[in-house]
């Protein structure tokens, strides 16, 4: 067994794109060598600003033999498929020999395949792997200059056909300590590769095995390892920030980008002047961090953001990095004396007189601009507002102002700070703490692990913000498909389901839904010309929200069979008014609460052994409803075709049972609805027991399949048993 080591070595890699590269140069070799049966013990690959490394040990000296046998035409067959076999085998007629078949006498070819070495085998395919890698942004230059020639080097669909992320430089292939020749877009590979740009001496760095490689590259001032990069930085962060008495704010996507940036990291601190430290933070840190990759500190006694900046060097600097410093300093003068001067200008405009602004800003071309999304908004939030308890004036004053931080040049610059920015030009223009809140926290929750709003002005803005949001594109047809959600809106109806169980607010999403259309979109513009082709179309928003309600139950450890066991149960009962009023399946709080009950209630023995008796009567009526060729059994059982004990007590317990777990269901007292389903146990085990369903007797057998269907109703008024797993 043998070691590869690979390297390829290459001007700067994009920090994003190194961990992928990684990948799938893993990927492509892997597979390329299980092709061709090489297995191995251990592979593990490494990333960072000039290479991307690959190690595998266990690799065997050479491919096993192959015996591979092959039937060819039938000896009858005419000379021309002959022909076409003897050329795909290599092999002469002679050879050939002959097998009988149950269809005729057919030619078989026997073909030994000697093994090749691995040296050989790598030196074919790893070019090929190369040159398939995916890299989202690649570079070409021409063949005829010798690879990387002057002015050989394009963007895009010019040049050559060889393609690499930036200018390779070197490849290191070795195999058991021997070089694996080969050559790709211009370069040799080797066994020498180079350290640190700046703190080596520049002397090429000859290599056998990864173990020496990776100490000569360490003796270089190159760690190779990015997690161990991404380790020394962060420890070093948090050591600057504690002996000046302040704490790292953390920022694991900026640790991740700078960990590609530098192959000897070293972490310095500078100063940010005092002019701009009454800047709001977010706009100092989003400016240093989308431009610089600087780490913000904050002093951990009062919280606030302190006055210093930490930076990642790719130096060891003979004046302990003070002019990497200054520098650093000048340039983050510039930056943020533009992000003062957007601050500046921006509270000049109170934000109420920037909504007009927002005429001439498009949402988009069927919906209209930011401004009537706005009005439409502002409707949804008072009408929620109302349902919620929330103050009606201060949602709508809240929904008025929410975009208007669009047209600020601090959003215009830093688009990731919508919604915030909007806080701090509401609490400037002394609108009320609460419609400042709202303004930052009507895009909330943006993801999974993002917060959601409390406040019930907050929350809304929100609902009504996302809610419009999924109502106008489900009217103008842009619903997600399988493939795409260009608009977000699997993230704006789970944002939604979030905010209501998460503050447990009640609302009947579907009356609220029909309601904002017929009332708000109906009635404005986008509504006046199109409702006859959308009003068919947003009654599916309710599903499409309901559908999503297992995602997020399931988060909070609910299972999701009980979930769609209470949600598809009411599914088939939308029209049906005196249902409605007894589920409420649109109301999310509501299907929490009842599913809960249900999981607890099938951990008992009596719920698992009443399942096991639904899912027992539900087979015997599937059979026999095929057998008989009928759709059901649902007619009331005639209490006088009741011959034996235990069938008439199922039939009392059952007429009793379903008008009491209807009026518990209905009071929301969901455990004493289970109480009830319990107290069905005894007669459910006993009928089974003890009745022959499919008694020889025809009235009785279709009898006794009525008062297995009434069981079935009855336990279908709290969940479909039929969704449950066990």
């Amino acid at each position: 067994m043998a070691d590869l080591l690979l390297e390829l070595f290459s001007e700067e890699i994009p920090a994003r794109m190194q961990a992928q590269a990684a990948k799938d140069l893993e990927r492509l070799v892997v597979g390329a060598l299980s092709d061709r049966g090489l297995l191995f013990e251990g592979v593990k690959t490494f990333w960072g600003p000039r290479r991307l490394t690959l190690a595998m040990s266990g690799l065997p000296a050479k491919q096993p033999d192959v015996k591979e046998e092959l039937k060819g035409p039938k000896v009858d067959a005419p000379a021309a498929a002959l022909d076409g076999f003897l050329r795909k085998t290599g092999l002469t007629k002679e050879q050939l020999k002959i097998e009988k078949t149950p269809k005729g006498d057919v030619y078989l070819a026997v073909i030994d395949r000697k093994g090749r070495d691995t040296i050989e085998v790598l030196a074919e395919i790893l070019p090929n792997c190369f040159a398939k890698l995916p890299w989202p942004k690649s570079m070409r230059w021409p063949q005829d200059d010798g690879g990387w020639g002057e002015g050989g080097w394009s963007e895009g669909p010019f040049g050559g056909s060889q393609r690499w992320v930036r200018p390779l430089h070197g490849i290191v292939c070795m195999f058991d300590a021997e070089v694996v020749p080969f050559e790709f877009a211009g370069v040799k590979s080797g066994n020498t590769t180079m350290g640190h740009r700046f703190l080596s001496d520049g002397a090429p760095i000859k290599v056998r095995h990864f173990e020496d490689y990776e100490k000569a590259l360490h003796d270089a001032h190159v760690i190779l390892d990015a997690e161990q990069r991404k380790a020394i930085i962060f420890e070093e962060l948090k050591a600057a920030a504690f002996v000046r008495g302040l704490e790292l704010i953390p920022d694991e996507g900026l640790l991740d980008e700078v960990s590609g940036l530098a192959e000897w990291p070293v972490v310095l601190v500078g100063a940010i002047q005092d002019e701009f430290m009454d800047v709001p933070p977010e706009i100092l840190q989003t400016s240093m961090r989308t431009h610089q990759k600087y780490f913000s500190l904050r002093d951990p006694k009062t919280g606030t953001m302190a006055n210093r900046f930490a930076l990642v060097s790719n130096m060891i600097a003979e004046d302990g990095g003070k002019e990497i410093i200054a520098g650093n300093e000048r340039v983050l003068r510039a930056r943020l004396s533009d992000a003062k001067f957007f601050w500046d200008q921006d509270r000049k405009i109170p934000l109420a007189d920037r909504v007009d602004a927002l005429k001439n800003i498009v949402f988009h071309a069927k919906l209209g601009t930011q401004y009537e999304r706005v009005e439409r908004i502002e409707a949804l939030a008072g009408e929620i507002a109302e349902k919620t308890g929330a103050d009606v004036a201060k949602a709508k004053r809240a929904a008025r102002l929410a975009k208007a931080d669009l047209t600020t040049g601090v959003v215009g610059e830093f688009p990731e700070l919508q919604g915030v920015m909007g806080r701090y030009y509401a609490l400037h223009d002394k609108e009320d703490a609460d419609v400042a809140d709202a303004v930052r926290d009507h895009y909330k929750p943006v993801g999974p692990s993002d917060a959601v709003p409390t406040n019930k002005v907050s929350i809304a803005v929100a609902l009504s913000d996302k809610l419009d949001q999924l109502i106008g594109f489900f009217i103008i047809g842009e619903e997600p498909t399988g493939s795409g959600d260009p608009f977000a809106l699997r993230r704006a109806a789970l944002g939604i389901i979030r905010i209501l169980i998460t503050n447990s607010v009640r609302l009947r999403l579907g009356h609220l839904i029909t309601e904002y259309v017929h009332n708000t979109v109906a009635r404005s513009p986008l509504g006046r010309t199109k409702f006859g082709d959308f009003a068919a179309r947003y009654p599916r928003v309710l599903s499409f929200l309901t559908t999503r309600v297992s995602v997020v139950m399931s988060s909070e450890g609910l299972r999701i069979d009980c979930v769609r066991a209470i949600l598809d149960n009411y599914r088939d009962f939308e029209d049906d008014e005196a249902f409605h009023r007894l589920y409420q399946k649109d109301d999310l709080v509501w299907v929490v609460r009842i599913t809960r009950e249900l999981q607890e209630f099938l951990k008992t023995d009596e719920g698992a052994n009443l399942l096991a008796g639904y899912k027992r009567a539900a087979n015997i009526l599937k059979a026999e409803q095929k057998k008989d060729q009928v759709s059901t059994f649902e007619d009331d059982p005639d209490p006088e075709a009741l011959t034996l004990p235990e069938e008439k007590a199922l039939y009392v317990e059952l007429a009793t049972a379903s008008d009491l777990i209807a009026a518990e269901v209905q009071r929301e007292r969901f455990v004493e609805a289970m109480g009830v389903m319990a107290k069905l146990r005894g007669p459910v085990d006993a009928f089974f027991d003890k009745v022959k369903v499919n008694d020889d007797d025809p009235k009785l057998r279709e009898n006794r399949l009525k008062l297995l269907s009434r069981l079935r109703a009855t336990l279908h008024l709290v969940a479909d048993f039929s969704k449950i797993e066990g």
